[in-house]
């Protein structure tokens, strides 16, 4: 039986439960999943974190898990494969961007932070609510002022 009639027969097994044929399956399709997740990753920005090795690894749980598939053929196996790799890729720019973004940043309640500024600042909260009136009347006089000039015209 030629290698391409043995991937597509563990293919089939595979889709019909049996879990062993999957790791039968994963020796023979490394070579071109490798080329594959290198052709992703040469797509990517210079000096991406994720290497070949770890997308075909992260590729993997991500389709042993795959129980839903009637495999049909090797093309059909390949194009999921490249597809997860894919959103592998996408999910990991996800993530370095909310690192990026602050994504790593502690969540706190608005009491929480409030508490946490005063601490950290000093502030005089007697001259921050002076300030504030202050800047309400102000306001206030210029909202009036204005509504007369557009009365006048």
């Amino acid at each position: 039986m030629t290698q391409s009639h043995e991937i597509t027969r563990l293919l089939r097994e595979w889709g019909d439960g049996d879990r062993s044929a999957f790791d039968e399956l994963m020796p023979l399709v490394y070579a071109k999943l490798r080329k594959q997740a290198a052709r992703h990753l040469r797509n990517e920005r210079r000096y991406h974190t994720l290497q070949t090795s770890a997308l075909i690894h992260e590729a993997y749980i991500r389709l042993v898990d795959q129980t839903d598939i009637q495999w049909q053929s090797r093309a059909q196996f390949f194009a999921v494969a490249a597809q997860v790799m894919r959103h592998i890729l996408v999910d990991h720019a996800r993530a370095k961007h909310r690192e990026r973004r602050g994504g790593g940043a502690v969540k706190v309640t608005l009491e929480e932070a409030t508490i946490i500024v005063v601490d950290e600042r000093d502030v005089d909260l007697i001259a921050l609510d002076e300030a504030l009136n202050r800047l309400a009347k102000i306001e206030k006089s210029v909202k009036r002022k204005m509504g007369r000039d557009q009365r006048g015209f």
